[in-house]
């Protein structure tokens, strides 16, 4: 199921075992082939996987941005192409991708 909300700011973003997916649509991840990232997870996702979109996570320039919730983890200029590494490695395996981790302040 994907639907677009408001994210909450970093922080009170919650953890613990429900895993969510939050891909950024907004105008600027957009040209970075933000929408065909957000079908990639929705065609790919494990179904018990929550996909959502937000108009903006606050980090135009660095997209297309992608949030795994459950651990906080952030990633950067992500490709359609990279999208079954991150399901592969941290959705399932529960490893994020390091070489792909956008370190925010």
């Amino acid at each position: 199921m994907a639907s677009e909300i408001k994210l909450p700011a970093v922080g009170q973003i919650p953890s613990g075992d429900h895993q969510r997916v939050v891909v950024c649509l907004g105008r600027s991840c957009r040209k970075y082939q933000a929408e065909k990232v957000f079908q990639q997870f929705e065609q790919n996702l494990p179904p018990d996987v929550e996909l959502i979109s937000v108009p903006c996570l606050g980090q135009c320039g660095n997209g297309s941005m992608v949030v795994v919730e459950a651990d906080h983890t952030w990633y950067s200029q992500v490709q359609p192409k990279e999208v079954e590494i991150i399901i592969r490695q941290h959705i399932i395996g529960k490893s994020p991708v390091s070489e792909m981790i956008f370190h925010h302040k």
